[in-house]
């Protein structure tokens, strides 16, 4: 047998194992575990757990079930799914943390780049609410009483590294004007101290205050999202921050799918190629809607293009929470 012949038996058996462990993905038998950094019952927790039986169906109806690791902003579940090992077997669903830690912690455990992209899920749209006591009813009037109450206005969050509080800072720099943050352990009791009236504003998701809106417990004003929305259809009148004159003002809570770092490029596109049919699935779009979120179908549902976004909202998001010196270690 000739060294050439050797050496091409040698690379055809390379060729092979190579599209046998691509096949093989997922094993007949194996489990894919989702870690969500955040505690069961929130919407992240919610979104992964829709997202977990869309997938079933185009990875050969394997088994998909959620490990909730939270804790210290995200940076616990974050931290061990970037240690577990790269075989696509162990997956991470978070949300906009993955481009707010870098700079709220200065030592998460991970890097955000060291995570293979496997595409974007939804965005949730974020609107800026007020007690149900305020005397505004447009945006322009509660503008206007902002700008008359300087040092005075209370604007709720649920705490350090949270989407309302990430919302209260970008409004907070896009107004120029300084509020007093009233930070609290968790939506519930912000929101049941906003309907109380002992706290003036707050600018959370849509999936933490339609059903307030709608009771008429608390006032919407404007939506975060770069163009309005439709649905749920209580917001559907109400004007983005951008057209009502804070140019370029775009905040969403998105999630996203990652794998850690060295996963296999054939099993990485075979999650990606699942996560596209399962992001078409008509029973989880109408699940997606129910929270108030927007199932993604641009190009960020591509791992490139994913990865690309995530890097332009830590730039982003960096120079906010720089702007205003808030960190969270």
């Amino acid at each position: 047998m000739t060294k050439l012949f050797k050496l091409t038996l040698a690379a055809g058996a390379a060729v092979l194992a190579v599209g046998a462990h691509a096949q093989a993905f997922p094993a007949a038998g194996k489990t894919i575990t989702l870690i969500v950094p955040f505690a069961a019952g929130g919407p992240t927790d919610k979104v992964a757990r829709d997202l977990a039986e869309a997938l079933r169906k185009p990875l050969n109806g394997t088994t998909i079930v959620v490990d909730n690791a939270a804790g210290a902003g995200s940076t616990i579940g974050t931290a061990k799914a970037a240690r577990a090992a790269p075989d696509g077997y162990t997956l991470l669903v978070t949300h906009v943390g993955m481009a707010t830690t870098p700079t709220l912690y200065r030592n998460p455990g991970y890097k955000y780049d060291e995570f293979e992209y496997l595409g974007l899920i939804n965005e949730v749209p974020m609107v800026v609410v007020a007690k149900p006591q305020m005397a505004a009813n447009t945006w322009a009037e509660l503008n206007t009483w902002i700008g008359q109450n300087k040092g005075k206005v209370n604007l709720a969050n649920a705490g350090l590294g949270s989407a309302s509080h990430l919302c209260g800072l970008m409004l907070q720099n896009a107004l120029k004007t300084e509020m007093t943050t009233v930070p609290y352990k968790g939506t519930a009791p912000a929101m049941t101290d906003l309907i109380g009236g002992q706290v003036d504003i707050m600018c959370d998701q849509t999936t933490n205050t339609t059903s307030q809106v709608e009771g008429k417990k608390i006032k919407a004003y404007a939506m975060s999202t770069a163009k309005r929305i439709t649905t749920p259809a209580v917001y559907k009148d109400l004007p983005t921050l951008d057209e009502a004159g804070l140019k370029g003002f775009n905040v969403s809570i998105w999630h996203g799918l990652y794998a850690p770092k060295g996963t296999p490029a054939a099993v990485v596109k075979t999650l990606n190629d699942a996560l596209k049919v399962a992001l078409k699935d008509p029973e989880f779009i109408k699940k997606e809607e129910g929270l108030g979120a927007v199932v993604v179908t641009d190009g960020r549902v591509n791992p490139a293009e994913h990865k690309k976004f995530v890097a332009s909202e830590v730039a982003k998001w960096g120079a906010v929470i720089k702007a205003a010196g808030q960190y969270a270690d």
